[in-house]
């Protein structure tokens, strides 16, 4: 049986959905942070950090809050875009992934018997290899059904790897501190975080 849904849980829950806004948009104060034009983030950090911390249900669910509240018009999406024509555009497929990715870190984390910092690594790798396959192949399906402008699924992922060295460097950071931060929140809670 799940448990319920504490004001603690849902605390943890806002504060994660209001990093990734601020993840979406660390070029804002960091304008440097740039591939061509295109602003890096720290989004994929903090969603597997959320999966990690959370737990699939709580993780999953602040990053649904996180996509509609962007949805709603508040301007959390990269370059502090909102509503739901972000979706639609080329990088609206990593919005998407952000939710089941959460989930399946949360889960991978929860089914472990070992909480060191192997599972760690495996579910964080887990989730980074998740966000680019929905995302890149969301961004590929867009740029060549609706935006008109063909691109090789090749293509997509030479795009995307530039994306990805800096996303594997912080997968690996927070893979590292995962494990202490997570086994001090769960002994401050009485082990009820990811449960």
């Amino acid at each position: 049986m799940k448990r319920k849904i504490t004001t603690y849980d849902m605390t943890l829950v806002a504060m994660f959905s209001g990093l990734m806004a601020v993840g979406a948009n660390i070029t804002s104060w960091a304008p440097f942070l740039q591939i061509a034009n295109v602003p890096l983030s720290m989004q994929p950090f903090f969603c597997i950090l959320a999966g990690l911390l959370l737990g699939s249900r709580l993780g999953a669910l602040s990053m649904t809050i996180y996509a509609l509240i962007g949805i709603a018009g508040a301007p959390v999406f990269a370059q502090f875009n909102a509503g739901i024509g972000v979706l639609f555009e080329s990088t609206g497929g990593f919005i998407f992934a952000y939710i089941p990715t959460a989930f399946v870190v949360g889960k991978l984390i929860e089914k472990s018997n070992n909480k060191k910092g192997s599972i760690f690594f495996i579910a964080s790798f887990v989730g980074i290899v998740l966000i680019y396959l929905i995302g890149t192949t969301y961004m590929w399906l867009a740029v060549n059904v609706w935006l008109n402008a063909p691109m090789s699924y090749l293509a997509a992922w030479g795009v995307m790897a530039w994306f990805a060295v800096k996303d594997i460097v912080f997968t690996i950071i927070g893979a590292l501190i995962a494990p202490r931060i997570y086994h001090a929140v769960s002994k401050a809670t009485n082990n009820r975080i990811a449960a």
